[in-house]
């Protein structure tokens, strides 16, 4: 019976993951203008684990008593044709005309892949896609003598079947006396498919067009930035366009990106990506938007600057502070600015990096809405479960080379200590005497002249949980809604807190842009609950938002002269209070200046 109380355990976890899991499904299919993070799809990992525990349990029983054994028998049964995370996710949309035999097959895919390769394999590797661009990009013409280009794929236990559909697109879609060569960088795949096969594939493509396809093939993986720089290595035409290899690009994609590289060598280009669902495969149109970031370095879908828009003509390229990766430039422009940083790890604001370093040492940096790239949008990145360790670190070594006295924002935005936080961000020597050859801009001028929505979060003077002396192990925690708790310390993002030197304290994470709102802790002047509401709104009513807080003292309202305080409810627990003051002490985790 153990066992039985084991496997019932289990499915309760399933069902338990399933909603969290949906609350997560509903509230991106909101967000397609983010890029999605590793933690976000975490939970489908868990379920996938905790489903796999459930049919191992199963098999160790075989031999138990026949009433155990049916009932987990029958478990198996519901299991196979129910089975939990595929019709929340992988056939949400797609696939019931499949029988269960197939359904397994395309989701066992789909966990390996992070998209629906059993679709793919299905569909044709020349397949048409709608033309998504505005109506005045077709009537655009483009001179003749344009520059050649190199195209470099890379990727990382890729699906042979969306290879050959990005590279027959390629070939398509591009004039041949453009297309110099297309560069397949491999970065160290696993995958059977991707050796003989892939092989053969080049091979058989290379009869009709010798030297065409080109291969590279990494002994050991060495990340995003190293592959490109091998792609970039091997690349003979004057632009070179590195893309990510789960793509299609549309008609006439290069001859813009071409025409505007022949008239300005230094802009970096980056085409409009349309969306290709994980699981459906089919084409989501999306509207030319500028790439930018955050001070964690995730990246972000920006507003073009307001110039563009007065043009009031959406097929004209527009400036942006960053790349989310797919990029096009002058060869051997990109060489003299350093390709990408080959200190950066496995995954993760190499991206950030470049686009800081083409802005400041001479370049730009410009969107191309005549230039469309169909980009299938994984579920699952297939680098590692969880990349945050590699983006901490990459982003600690951006900032260390690049920005200057704003790189303590970073250590801010990922909750860590401004010293000594024990990441070894590699040697930086190189990098910074590349910075002096170039004779790069200050970081400041990227924030005031590419840049100005970034909050520079200069009068933040301390960040992280904030703690009352009377129990330390308690922390502020936004907690449900609009009402301040407190709860067992966890120090994760919703009691991370920030107190800024206008007096106000933020609870549950800090904003990196000047047009979002943070959520302010207040005192509404009756009761004893504090509560948290939009700073900007609360400015605008005059509400009390104010607080005087001197490192390890009181925390008292400047309007009301009551104080943040922690006391003991009927029930025995702490619960947080704003009372009168009586000399209560607190603590904020890392203190930026002397408060």
């Amino acid at each position: 019976m153990r066992i039985v109380a084991r496997v019932s355990v289990l499915v309760f976890c399933l069902t338990v993951y399933s909603l969290v899991y949906l609350a997560f499904f509903r509230h991106q299919e909101g967000s397609n203008d983010k890029i999605q993070r590793p933690e976000d799809l975490e939970v489908l990992t868990r379920l996938k684990r905790i489903e796999d525990q459930v049919y191992k349990i199963a098999k160790s029983i075989e031999g138990k008593n026949d009433q155990v054994k049916e009932s987990l028998v029958e478990q198996e049964k519901i299991m196979k044709v129910k089975k939990l995370h595929p019709h929340l996710f992988l056939f949400k949309s797609w696939g019931n005309e499949l029988s269960e035999e197939e359904k397994t097959q395309a989701d066992k895919l789909f966990w390996e892949y992070g998209y629906n390769v059993f679709l793919s394999n299905r569909l044709p590797v020349n397949r048409t896609i709608p033309d998504t661009r505005d109506h005045r990009c077709a009537g655009k013409i483009y001179p003749k003598d344009l520059p050649t280009i190199s195209v470099v794929l890379v990727y990382f236990n890729e699906a042979l079947s969306i290879i050959q559909r990005a590279v027959c697109s390629i070939i398509d879609r591009t004039p041949s006396h453009l297309l110099k060569d297309i560069i397949l960088v491999d970065d160290y795949s696993s995958n059977v498919d991707l050796k003989l096969a892939l092989d053969e594939y080049i091979d058989q493509m290379n009869k009709d067009k010798p030297g065409l396809l080109k291969k590279v093939r990494h002994t050991r993986q060495m990340g995003l930035a190293k592959a490109r720089i091998s792609g970039w290595e091997v690349a003979t035409g004057q632009v070179v366009a590195i893309l990510d290899a789960h793509i299609e690009v549309h008609k006439q994609w290069a001859e813009p990106l071409l025409a505007r590289i022949k008239a300005d060598r230094t802009a970096v280009l980056s085409p409009v990506f349309d969306k290709v669902e994980f699981d459906t495969l089919n084409l989501v149109q999306y509207l030319p938007a500028a790439h930018a970031f955050d001070w964690a370095l995730w990246c972000k879908y920006e507003h073009f600057r307001p110039e563009w828009y007065q043009l009031n003509d959406p097929s004209e390229p527009g400036k942006s502070p960053s790349v989310m990766g797919i990029l096009v430039a002058d060869r051997q422009f990109l060489g003299e600015i350093g390709v990408l940083d080959e200190g950066m790890e496995i995954y993760g604001g190499e991206n950030v990096e470049l686009g800081i370093r083409v802005w400041l040492c001479g370049g730009s940096i410009e969107v191309v809405p005549c230039s469309k790239i169909a980009h299938i949008e994984r579920a699952l990145k297939p680098y590692l479960p969880d990349l945050t360790p590699h983006m901490i670190r990459n982003a600690l070594r951006v900032a260390e080379i690049w920005m200057d006295e704003y790189k303590s924002n970073v250590n801010i935005a990922w909750n860590l200590p401004l010293k000594d936080h024990g990441i070894d961000i590699g040697d930086v020597t190189e990098r910074k005497k590349l910075r002096e050859k170039l004779k790069c801009k200050p970081f400041k001028w990227y924030l005031e002249n590419v840049y100005p929505q970034l909050d520079t979060w200069e009068n933040v003077l301390g960040y992280g949980v904030l703690k009352n002396d009377l129990q330390e192990n308690l922390c502020v925690d936004q907690g449900p809604e609009s009402v301040p708790i407190l709860y067992l310390c966890h120090y994760s993002v919703p009691q991370h807190c920030y107190y800024r030197r206008n007096g106000e304290i933020y609870v549950g994470g800090i904003k990196s842009h000047i047009y979002d709102s943070n959520r302010c802790l207040l005192d509404s002047g009756s009761g004893n609950t504090p509560k948290l509401l939009d700073c900007k709104q609360s400015k605008e009513e005059r509400l009390n938002i104010q607080w005087s807080f001197t490192q390890g003292q009181e925390i008292r309202n400047k309007n009301t002269n009551r104080c943040l305080e922690i006391a003991q409810g009927e029930d025995s627990q702490y619960h947080l209070v704003i009372q009168n003051c009586t000399g209560q002490n607190w603590k904020i985790q890392h203190v930026v200046k002397k408060f």
